[in-house]
């Protein structure tokens, strides 16, 4: 079976950006190119055989590499009400990403073989999305030693992290580099002071005054992120800051990247899109670790992504049930889903002129690629992992519709354009519109 992607704008940040045409055959990319090129000729004779060629319509639609999504919770194992694997790589289809990378914060935590194993044992069952691993730090996320990270990459991980835990012993975060650095693994830094953060549930600043809430302050970000860059420039190894907030920690970042640091880093629609003002009423679907920030720290976030300072745009997604939402501020749980709504919100950088389409398509594409390792791309040979975007496609936002199991998002009733309409992995449908 051979399929047609037919006169798509194909957009592959650094190599291509034309009205093309891409021919799929056993799930790879075997020709790209115009409608005169070969690949116009190839699906002309074919079309006389029109059992053996599906042609998908991709005019006035974008064209892209399979979106990747680098930090997601499905769950799974130990918390399944909230999410599934298979649940997740629903909703993950459904958002256009063709690849994510689950954190290790289950129950029991990712910390060995065992559980990775697991993982990639359900996620081929789903038979939907690619699945990659982030395995822990350390065992149980407790801070107190490190994993057996060559188990772990052989079981198939991608990256360590701490992911929801800080990793507080500096002595142990500059082994944890170190080892990974042996092994080419990935480090992705959850940078949070424990002690300054304290019992916070919102940014600090003058709305938790007014709401009575206990603050968070940017600080309790940025040290941690300054820390975590000097013992990447120690140890010479590969970091990743993960879901970027505050002013400082960008310019930390930016400063580190100008001395040639090893560092990447990510943040999420969410930082780009609210402030602190979303958590009016006690909105627990605007409470988040980090959280929600000022308006000047979602400006630098801003300007982070236009200066490729932020390499990368990941959901979190974190999915929650009502049980975990439905209380008091203080004890809600803290998180909210990304999947289904990340490039709705991420286009929005496109129509205000903060980044290009191209850029887009980088940070939530070819970068977290390139991060991570993957060869993907729109390249003859390559796997047909395929994302296809209509930009001019306008809808509301129905949590109520979602593929997730969980609802916590605060977006929904927002009116959106853009969005994904075909999610393509190796060459099969996974989603389609």
């Amino acid at each position: 079976m051979l399929t047609l992607i037919k006169g798509g704008r194909v957009i592959d940040p650094g190599n291509l950006d034309s009205i093309m045409d891409i021919l799929i055959e056993d799930g790879k990319i075997v020709e790209v190119g115009g409608q005169r090129s070969e690949v116009g000729s190839q699906s002309s004779k074919l079309k006389a055989q029109s059992s053996k060629l599906k042609v998908i319509d991709a005019s006035g639609k974008i064209v892209t590499p399979g979106l990747i999504d680098m930090h997601v919770h499905f769950r799974e194992p130990g918390h399944e009400y909230k999410e599934t694997i298979k649940t997740g790589c629903m909703a993950a289809a459904f958002g256009g990403f063709t690849a994510v990378c689950t954190m290790p914060n289950t129950n029991p935590v990712n910390d060995n073989s065992q559980v990775t194993e697991y993982i990639l044992k359900k996620a081929g069952l789903a038979d939907l999305v690619r699945v990659y691993p982030v395995a822990a730090i350390s065992p149980g996320l407790q801070g107190k030693g490190l994993c057996e990270y060559g188990d772990l990459k052989d079981a198939g991980a991608i990256a360590v992290s701490d992911d929801g835990n800080p990793v507080t012993d500096s002595q142990l975060m500059r082994r944890a580099l170190e080892y990974a650095k042996g092994f080419d693994l990935l480090v992705i830094s959850h940078c949070e002071d424990l002690d300054l953060a304290g019992c916070g549930a919102m940014n600090e600043g003058a709305v938790a005054t007014r709401m009575g809430l206990a603050g968070i302050p940017n600080a309790s970000e940025s040290i941690a992120v300054m820390r975590d860059i000097a013992l990447c420039e120690l140890t010479g190894a590969r970091l990743h800051i993960a879901h970027v907030s505050t002013t400082e920690s960008v310019r930390a970042i930016r400063n580190a990247k100008k001395r040639g640091a090893l560092v990447t880093a990510e943040t999420a629609p969410h930082y780009f899109t609210l402030t602190e003002d979303a958590v009016e009423g006690y909105n627990t679907n605007a409470k988040m670790n980090p959280p929600l920030r000022s308006m000047q720290d979602r400006e630098a976030v801003l300007e982070g992504l236009s200066d490729g300072t932020i390499d990368v745009i990941a959901t979190d997604h974190a999915p929650h049930s009502s049980i975990e939402k439905d209380v008091e501020f203080d004890l809600a749980a803290n998180g909210i889903i990304g999947l289904e709504t990340s490039v709705s919100l991420s286009l929005k950088l496109v129509e205000k002129g903060v980044i290009t389409i191209a850029d887009l398509i980088a940070k939530m594409s070819t970068n977290p690629a390139r991060i991570l390792g993957l060869d993907f791309g729109i390249k003859k040979g390559k796997p047909a992992d395929i994302t296809i975007i209509d930009p001019d496609i306008t809808y509301k936002v129905d949590a109520a519709g979602f593929q997730s199991l969980s609802r916590n998002t605060p977006f929904d009733g927002w009116d959106m354009k853009g969005r994904a309409v075909l999610t393509m992995v190796g060459g099969k449908v996974v989603f389609g519109r």
